[in-house]
């Protein structure tokens, strides 16, 4: 999607702003209804933020917890015991606020090489010679498929968080078969550093690397500006993206300061306005309007106790007609859950329900049906309403 994109889009947007004008209670357009009820309802977890399945692995469901433990259990609705998978307790900074184990990709091969990848913020000291930062390791199955060995941690990226907020925490591969990373722009309010505009910097960026950590030659500056490492940047927390499985798009939810929330749709060297623009909106009158920046696609306000974008997936399943091709994604305070779709030159919110607690993020099965895990313990599950 280019400039000229970028202005469309942006004219489609300012037709359903606030949110709160343009969501639609009723599904329309013949889409079945869905219902949010809990998934596996023998089991809890303590601050949940992930749910996945591995690919090849069929049979087993798995769910990341803030305090460095990842969960596997038998994927069925009637599963009643979570075994521990991943134990990295010991090298996760204190959990709470935005600290911890955020984010779990599963290797493609995953079934041929064990391979799995973790972000997190590991054990610090301030006041010393470790650092707050941000990890990015590979671990592998041991030959027990349920047991991973923290010993076979391989660290393929670390940096530098200035402050304890605003980690992002995603990861992923892409279709190109490249680890993709979010991250935010260091914290504070404000990006008092200005981070997310600075090429010299990961903060404040979507990062893409090998599986191997290295560099990939075709990266928008590598060789040329910046840091080699850079895909997107001017982001300021984007905590959960997504890849569409259909189209290859890479979608984010960008978590604002004060007042907006915003969706995007990332492109390779793209520059997405934060701290200069908070969506749409001036945040920063004196920095300098970057040139070409991407606005989002849709962006709503903090009336009625929004507080915090949860991003989640574009559905290309199968149990919810007529919604193919819709965002779905949450709001953090208020646990409201809508989809966001394109028809022509409009883009249509619509209203899907409430989830108990705070919902920390969505995730996919293999077959492509939504989840949500939620910081009341349970994870949760789209469904068609009969």
């Amino acid at each position: 999607m280019g400039g000229n994109a970028t202005v469309l889009r942006l004219g489609m947007l300012m037709a359903c702003l606030p949110l709160v004008q343009c969501h639609d209670d009723d599904a329309g357009d013949g889409a079945t209804a869905i219902a949010i009820v809990e998934a596996f309802p023998n089991l809890s977890f303590a601050n949940p933020l992930f749910f996945t399945q591995a690919p090849g692995d069929p049979g087993r469901a798995f769910v990341v917890t803030q305090g460095g433990v990842v969960y596997a259990f038998a994927f069925a609705e009637t599963a009643n015991t979570a075994t521990t998978f991943l134990d990295i307790d010991g090298l996760v900074s204190d959990a709470g606020g935005e600290l911890g184990l955020l984010g779990l990709a599963f290797d493609p091969d995953f079934a041929d090489n064990g391979y799995l990848y973790v972000n997190y913020n590991p054990n610090f000291d301030t006041g010393g010679s470790n650092p707050r930062r941000t990890t990015i390791s590979r671990f592998q199955v041991t030959d027990d498929p349920d047991s991973v060995d923290p010993a076979t941690e391989t660290e393929l990226l670390e940096f530098e968080q200035p402050y304890a907020n605003h980690n992002g925490g995603w990861l992923g591969f892409g279709p190109d078969g490249k680890l993709y990373i979010a991250s935010g722009d260091g914290g504070s309010t404000g990006d008092p550093q200005n981070n997310a505009q600075s090429l010299d910097t990961l903060l404040g960026k979507v990062l893409r690397i090998n599986a191997d950590g290295s560099v990939p030659a075709d990266n928008p500056f590598a060789g040329v500006t910046g840091d080699d490492r850079i895909w997107a940047y001017g982001l300021r927390n984007p905590f959960r993206l997504s890849f569409d499985r259909a189209t290859g798009e890479l979608w984010a939810g960008d978590v604002g300061q004060g007042e907006r929330e915003e969706i995007d749709v990332i492109e390779r060297g793209g520059n997405y306005g934060w701290r200069k623009y908070e969506g749409t909106r001036v945040y920063n009158a004196s920095d300098p309007a970057p040139a070409a920046a991407i606005f989002p696609i849709h962006e709503y306000d903090h009336g009625g106790d929004r507080c915090s974008i949860t991003g989640g997936y574009v559905y290309r399943g199968n149990a919810l007609a007529g919604h193919a091709g819709s965002y779905f994604y949450a709001d953090f305070c208020t646990g409201e859950v809508w989809a966001l779709r394109g028809s022509g030159a409009v883009l249509v919110n619509t209203f899907i329900g409430t989830v108990p607690g705070n919902p920390s993020s969505f995730g996919e099965d293999l077959a492509g049906e939504l989840y949500l895990t939620s910081f009341d313990g349970h994870v949760y599950k789209l469904v068609a309403d009969e």
